[in-house]
């Protein structure tokens, strides 16, 4: 019995298979940080190419970001620099930005490439749509600033110029602002991803956040008067999009995410899923509803995380064993 013991669990007689145990897990940590390392390089490596096949251009760049303001000032007037290396420093700004807006499909797959093994088949599935759409949406919400709302913002700040006051903008301070409001619409365009996803989680649910709709279009519209200058038609360019979205966002929701009504998976991998059923099929006659209610009330309490990990454990040890038990009959069988 003894040498069964010690060879059951040779480990608790010998120190130094415990320190090898621990040898493995530290390597394990120190494989994740090398390709965390190897992924943020080839992120930066991909941003430096894109800048410097685009710094021979900073010129011309600058200019096409500069032309909603350029086409509408008054003529023999132009764009300043104050500052003595600001005619350096602004383009060279402007296509540092550049390169990181080119490479962010890169850098998202970069990202994901790390994160993907440690997610369940299930949350692949919703994250793989949900980065391109936000890609695409951000896309869309700088292209928006730029053709719509650009030329109705700078005709709006040229027209109210008083008289004899030359409007000779700083192209430092040009380029804080349409960085910011690059951004902002960016961002707001980003409404449907962040809806779908408050359903998905659980936050609330597609009825509640359509009752709440004339809450959404007000505060759209505060969003577009901060935003904006204070005209109603500039405020409604960006009001009027938000709303849209997030009726997308709620629609998509509602068409995706449909099956959740029905049942609730706990847990899920690529071979099984815990599935928690709700009460879409009712008790058929009174005796099934009786012992159903008294069934609930005897098992009336939660799987906490702790429990529903031990299970999943479970669940793969034994997948695990099944699986050995056929290739070893297989092998006797061959």
């Amino acid at each position: 019995m003894a040498e069964s013991n010690d060879q059951q669990d040779p480990s608790q007689h010998d120190p130094n298979q415990q320190e090898m145990g621990q040898d493995e897990k530290e390597q394990t940590l120190m494989d994740h940080l090398i390709e965390l390392r190897d992924r943020l390089l080839h992120m930066v490596l991909a941003i430096l190419i894109v800048f410097i096949a685009l710094f021979a251009f900073s010129e011309d760049i600058f200019t096409i970001a500069a032309q909603p303001l350029l086409g509408l000032m008054p003529e023999g007037t132009s764009m300043i620099a104050t500052g003595v290396t600001s005619p350096f420093l602004v383009p060279f700004k402007l296509v540092m930005l550049l390169s990181v807006l080119l490479t962010i499909p890169y850098l998202l797959h970069q990202m994901w490439a790390f994160i993907a093994p440690g997610l369940y088949s299930h949350e692949k599935r919703m994250a793989t749509p949900l980065l391109i759409s936000s890609v695409i949406l951000f896309y869309c919400g700088i292209a928006f600033a730029y053709f719509v709302i650009f030329p109705i913002l700078f005709s709006f700040f040229i027209g109210i110029a008083p008289e004899g006051v030359a409007v000779m903008t700083d192209i430092g301070q040009y380029l804080d602002f349409i960085i910011a409001i690059f951004l902002a619409f960016g961002i707001a365009f980003e409404v449907p991803v962040a809806t779908f996803l408050l359903i998905a989680a659980g936050v609330t649910t597609a009825d509640k956040l359509g009752t709440k709709r004339p809450y959404i279009i007000i505060g759209a519209f505060v969003v577009g008067m901060l935003l904006t200058p204070p005209d109603v038609i500039s405020q409604s360019l960006l009001a009027i999009p938000i709303w849209l979205l997030f009726e997308l966002g709620l629609l998509a929701s509602r068409i995706f995410l449909k099956e959740k009504t029905e049942e609730d998976v706990i847990m899920q991998n690529d071979e099984f899923e815990l599935i928690e059923e709700t009460s879409a099929g009712a008790p058929v006659n009174a005796a099934e509803e009786q012992s159903f209610s008294a069934d609930e009330e005897d098992d009336d309490r939660e799987l906490s995380d702790e429990d529903m990990e031990k299970l999943f454990d479970e669940i793969e040890q034994e997948e695990d064993e099944n699986t050995r038990e056929d290739d070893e009959e297989s092998d006797k069988k061959s």
